[in-house]
């Protein structure tokens, strides 16, 4: 069963004994399930009698098992999550396209971004420029990854909580407005998120450039 907002989560372990019930939230995408590197998101707390067996099931699927509080915490970090990698996504895409239309080679870029400031999973492993990371679906005509249709959902579902519980944000419905429009066109939908560089006018052939 998955949930959407932390309060509905909340609610349906409450009508149960929520002691006895656990919420697990993932993230790594496609390539996170293929190669058992997920990140395992948990409703419980460090000191919960089942943690220890919790986390013996869930180390044999991924790489990563937090703890992360008790009933609805895990699809909070989750959402947290996907609202900052959505973003990182956009900012990457956007950057990455600065540097193509000024003429850096983009596989010099990345390598920048990776040992500087703007390093990130995105950048390292979902790259949104083609080419750059062989194995991400911007490699593959954004085919497979973390659909664009579910980044909205998340990302909205997001911004639903924060109304909720009362957070400013700066960034947040421009975030979400572009998902929306990548959504709703035929060219992006379900498309690996990282489409959204297509969505910009980004140079994918930029390979012709250096002879590739």
């Amino acid at each position: 069963m998955a949930f959407s907002k932390p309060t509905l989560a909340l609610k349906f372990l409450l009508i149960f004994d929520y002691r006895y019930s656990y919420i697990r939230s993932v993230s790594g995408g496609s390539l996170g399930a293929a190669d058992a590197s997920l990140t395992h998101m948990l409703d419980a707390s460090e000191d919960d009698i089942n943690s220890p067996l919790l986390r013996q099931l869930l180390d044999m699927m991924g790489k990563s098992v937090y703890c992360c509080g008790g009933p609805s915490m895990g699809l909070v970090a989750k959402l947290s999550n996907n609202y900052c990698s959505g973003l990182i996504a956009i900012a990457t895409a956007e950057a990455m396209n600065i540097g193509i239309k000024s003429g850096i080679d983009p596989r010099v870029l990345a390598k920048i971004f990776c040992t500087s400031t703007a390093q990130s999973t995105i950048c390292d492993k979902w790259n949104p420029v083609p080419g750059i990371c062989p194995k991400a679906p911007s490699s593959n005509d954004y085919r497979g990854g973390f659909k664009v249709q579910l980044v909205k959902k998340d990302f909205g579902s997001a911004l639903d909580a924060v109304d909720e519980v009362g957070t400013k944000l700066l960034l947040g419905e421009a975030g979400l407005q572009a998902y929306v429009d990548a959504s709703e066109d035929h060219r992006y939908r379900a498309r690996d998120s990282r489409v959204i560089i297509r969505c910009i006018g980004g140079d994918e052939n930029w390979a012709q450039d250096y002879g590739n």
